[in-house]
């Protein structure tokens, strides 16, 4: 079809929404425990869990979906249920209600991130598909970027508020309670998303049509994938991958508060924007070096990194916490890419249903946060987060068992001529 670069400035700007919603639960963690009055870490894990649970449910069914429907109609409805959540907690801001909110808004970008990617493939044109690709996670980095600022700006704002600020200031001061003022990001989430059912209601979207290789097929299909090795190993690298990645961001900040005492609100949320910061930056590297290396290499060079970033975190001074932990992102920057890409290409057939249970995957970002905050409430949080080494060993081993039928091409710098 032709290139409609409207839709896919949409696309990035669904994927910016998606990100802003995600990635926001990390520098809220201190706050929820506090303003919940949560006795248990473990406590606090079951809000991400309530979050990217919805993924193990919903992404190989959205996929379906995806092939029944127009993309229009999941989307609409995506954003239609993430706002009935957000609206949900924005309204009864209580600790239960918080679970099943979550639970409707990861069920909502679940459907969102199944149906983008083949909308961004038809709309961008093929050829500039990976191109458009980079260029989203960029967009859904620099969204995970700002919104733990926007939650500081408002935190800032209404935590002491005595009548004065902008007019929306002022709204949220009127249906915030006092003493949850972070609970005003709802209310932010509610007006974006009406905003997205709004925009997607009134513009048009071209028809999917989806190559036979990339329908995600039968649950039948999909219950015989899972039964081959391969499959299962990359599988339980994206649940790795994810369930580091949310380990980091939700746990940072509280592990800043209890072990070196920095403010959450103006230590704690800066090291969590930096965090994605950080891993947005990296990926710009890791395609630059992915030009030069094998992904398999790039992959146990990163996850060395990362892993001594952790290590001098833990086990270092206040500085070395507090820049080691976001740092950590820059090195994960290239592990969902070269793990996803790596499992793709090395199957033959059945790309579109082995990527709805790659997608499926994401549900570690819901177990791995929940582990560790178990880990928190019996050994202490620096032992719950030491939990993030079995992942990351995990993540590099795939650098060593890897054997794609598909390599990524690389420029060779000694070739003559």
């Amino acid at each position: 079809m032709k290139r409609n670069y409207l839709i896919v400035l949409l696309i990035f700007l669904i994927f910016f929404v998606i990100s802003f919603l995600t990635n926001i639960l990390g520098p809220l963690i201190p706050d929820i425990i506090e303003g919940f009055k949560l006795s248990h870490l473990a406590l606090a894990a079951f809000l991400p869990f309530s979050f990217f649970a919805a993924y193990g449910v919903m992404s190989i069914p959205s996929g379906i979906l995806v092939d029944k429907y127009s993309a229009k109609t999941i989307m609409t409805a995506a954003f239609i249920l993430a706002l009935i959540g957000s609206f949900l907690f924005a309204s009864v801001p209580r600790f239960s209600v918080a679970m099943i909110s979550l639970f409707l808004i990861g069920v909502g970008m679940a459907m969102l991130q199944v149906a983008i990617n083949p909308l961004l493939r038809a709309a961008g044109g093929e050829e500039h598909f990976a191109f458009n690709s980079v260029m989203a996670q960029l967009v859904f980095g620099l969204a995970s970027f700002l919104s733990p600022q926007v939650y500081k700006y408002l935190v800032q704002n209404l935590r002491n508020f005595t009548g004065d600020g902008n007019i929306i200031i002022r709204f949220l001061a009127s249906v915030v309670p006092q003493h949850l003022p972070w609970v005003s990001l709802y209310w932010v989430f509610v007006a974006v998303t009406l905003a997205m059912v709004i925009i997607l209601i009134i513009v048009r979207l071209p028809k999917i049509e989806l190559k036979e290789d990339e329908r995600v097929g039968t649950l039948q299909l999909t219950k015989s994938l899972f039964q081959e090795k391969q499959v299962v190993l990359y599988f339980i690298g994206i649940f790795a991958y994810v369930g580091t990645e949310q380990g980091f961001a939700n746990w940072m900040s509280k592990y800043l508060v209890v072990y070196h005492g920095y403010d959450p609100l103006l230590v704690g949320a800066d090291a969590v924007s930096s965090f994605w910061g950080l891993l947005t930056a990296g990926c710009v590297l890791g395609l630059i070096l992915l030009k030069f290396f094998d992904s398999r290499k790039i992959l146990i060079w990163f996850t060395s990194a990362s892993i001594l970033s952790l290590t001098l975190a833990l086990f270092g001074t206040a500085k070395m916490a507090l820049y080691g932990l976001p740092a950590a992102g820059f090195f994960l920057s290239v592990m969902w890419s070269i793990i996803f890409s790596l499992a793709l290409n090395s199957v033959e057939k059945h790309h579109g249903s082995f990527s709805g249970i790659l997608c499926t995957g994401i549900v570690g970002g819901a177990f791995v946060p929940l582990i560790i905050g178990g880990l928190g409430d019996l050994f202490g949080l620096k032992i719950g987060m030491m939990f993030l080494y079995v992942t990351l060993g995990y993540i590099m081993s795939i650098g060593f068992w890897a054997k794609p039928i598909i390599s990524n091409k690389t420029i060779n710098l000694k070739k003559d001529g």
